[in-house]
C-alpha cells in the first residue's frame, strides 16, 4: 500500500477540543482509502472541522478526504460532489450550469458530507434542511467495500443523517433546481409580544427568514425573499428596515457579511449569512442547537426568555428558524416541522455546559432534539425517545459496521449501538 500523505490533526474550528489521533490520513484516492479502512481497528473522517463536540474525534485513525480528486459530476439533475468538497465550492459548479440547491446554512465554509450528516440545515417554513436534498452515497464501510446507496434502497433514509457511524462517504449525489435570486432585508426592533404573536407570520413572510436575538429586548429578523411579490415593506410587524448594512453581533465588523439592503443577488450569495472567503460570525465561539416542533415555537421561546438572565452572560447571539419536516430517520425534523433555536456562545465551554443541562430542562416539554454536531448533554435513553427510528438506525450500524471500527465515545453517548 501506498503510504498516505498525513499532519498532525490539531483542533476543531473552534478551538475547544483538541483531536487525540497521533496524525491525519489524507488518502489520494479511493483505493488507498479502502485499504487504510480494511487495517484500521478505529476509524473516524474529518471534514471541515465545524462541529463543536467529539462527534469525529477518535485516539485511532483519522481521516480527511480533500485529496481525494476533485471530481463533481451532472447526472441529469443531480450533482455528484467529492467526499471532501465544501459548499463554497460547489456552489460556483452549479452556477456555471444554472443550477442550485434549494437551501444553504448560514455559512458556505462547511463540507457537504459533513453537513448532511448532521441534520445541518438553513431556514424557511418550506425549506428541508440540507439533508433532504440527498439523493445517493458511496460509502466505504470498515471492511473496505465500496457501497452505492440510492432513494431506491429500503433503508435509504436511515443512512442520510448518519453521523459518520455507517462509514466513509466518496461521493455524494444531491438534487438540484434551476438557478433563482434572492435579496436580504435587515428588520430591527421587533418587539418580544409581537414576534411571539405573530410568530408563524414571521417565520413564513419569505422563503427564508432568520430571528436573532439576546432574549431581552434585542430583535433583528433577516429577510431573504425569492420573489417581487414579497416587496420589503417599510413596516415589518412593527419592525423597521436597516438603512445600513447591520451585523447580528454589535460591534463586529459588515465585511464577512453577503449584500443586504435588498440588493437582489444570486442564491448562493444571499442565503448563507457569510461570505466564502471571510472568517464567519467572530470565529471564537461555541455553539448549541434545540429543535422543537414548530406547534410548540411559541411555548419554547417563552420558556427561555424565562432564563434570559442566565443565559445573557454566556451568549454572543441566538438565531431562530424553521426547517421543513422530512421522513430522515435521525434529521431533527424528522416526523414535523420543526422551530430551530440557535445559540452562538462567548468561548467558555465550562460555563456553556453548566448552563446546557438548565436549557435542556426547559425545552424537554417540547420534545427538544438537538444539533448532531453541537455542544448538549442529552443522553442515548433520552435521544431514543425522541427518535422513533432509533432503534432501526442502531441495527443499519451494526449491519454496516459489525467490528465497530466507526464506534467513538460520542457515539456511545448518542446512539449506544454496540451497547
Amino acid at each position: 500500500m501506498t503510504d498516505t500523505a498525513h499532519d498532525v490533526p490539531g483542533t476543531n474550528w473552534a478551538g475547544n477540543l483538541a483531536y487525540r489521533a497521533a496524525r491525519l490520513h489524507r488518502p489520494a484516492g479511493i483505493d488507498e482509502l479502502r485499504e487504510l479502512l480494511a487495517r484500521s481497528e478505529r476509524a473516524k473522517v474529518l471534514g471541515s472541522r465545524h462541529c463543536f463536540n467529539d462527534i469525529a474525534d477518535t485516539p485511532a485513525y483519522l481521516i480527511s478526504l480533500d485529496r481525494l480528486p476533485d471530481d463533481v459530476s451532472f447526472d441529469g439533475g443531480t450533482v455528484w460532489v467529492p467526499g471532501g468538497m465544501r459548499y463554497s465550492d460547489l456552489v460556483i459548479r452549479l452556477a456555471r450550469r444554472g443550477r442550485a440547491l434549494p437551501n444553504l446554512a448560514s455559512l458556505p465554509h462547511i463540507t457537504v458530507v459533513g453537513a448532511t450528516a448532521t441534520g445541518t440545515h438553513g431556514s424557511g417554513g418550506r425549506n428541508g434542511s440540507l439533508s433532504t436534498s440527498v439523493v445517493g452515497l458511496d460509502v466505504v464501510r470498515s471492511d473496505g467495500e465500496l457501497v452505492t446507496l440510492t432513494r431506491d434502497d429500503p433503508d435509504f433514509a436511515g443512512t442520510v443523517v448518519h453521523l459518520g457511524a455507517l462509514g466513509a462517504v466518496t461521493r455524494i449525489g444531491l438534487a438540484t433546481i434551476p438557478t433563482f435570486d434572492v435579496r436580504t432585508t435587515v428588520y430591527l426592533d421587533l418587539t418580544w409580544d409581537r414576534l411571539v404573536a405573530d410568530l408563524d407570520g414571521v417565520a413564513d413572510a419569505a422563503y427564508s427568514v432568520s430571528v436573532f436575538t439576546d432574549w431581552q429586548e434585542s430583535i433583528q429578523v433577516w429577510v431573504k425573499s425569492t420573489s417581487d411579490a414579497d416587496a420589503d415593506p417599510a413596516d415589518f410587524f412593527g419592525a423597521r428596515a436597516a438603512t445600513e448594512p447591520t451585523h447580528m453581533l454589535p460591534g463586529a465588523g459588515i465585511e464577512n457579511l453577503n449584500d443586504q439592503l435588498g440588493l437582489p443577488g444570486a442564491w448562493h450569495d444571499r442565503l448563507p449569512h457569510f461570505r466564502a472567503g471571510f472568517t464567519p460570525s467572530r470565529g471564537e465561539e461555541l455553539q448549541t442547537e434545540y429543535f422543537v416542533p414548530r406547534r410548540h415555537g411559541a411555548a419554547a421561546c417563552a420558556a427561555l426568555r424565562t432564563m434570559a438572565h442566565r443565559i445573557g452572560p454566556l451568549l454572543q447571539v441566538s438565531e431562530i428558524r424553521t426547517v421543513a419536516a422530512d421522513d430522515l430517520w435521525l434529521s431533527p425534523a424528522t416526523g414535523g416541522d420543526v422551530l430551530a433555536l440557535h445559540f452562538t456562545w462567548l468561548p467558555d465551554e465550562p460555563g456553556v455546559r453548566g448552563l446546557l443541562p438548565e436549557i435542556e430542562d426547559a425545552l424537554r416539554p417540547f420534545g427538544a432534539r438537538p444539533h448532531w454536531g453541537k455542544l448538549f448533554t442529552t443522553g442515548a435513553d433520552e435521544l431514543e425517545r425522541l427518535y422513533p427510528q432509533m432503534a432501526a438506525f442502531r441495527a443499519l450500524v451494526r449491519r454496516f459496521d459489525p467490528r465497530g471500527a466507526f464506534r467513538n465515545d460520542y457515539l456511545d453517548r448518542t446512539i449506544a449501538a454496540y451497547a
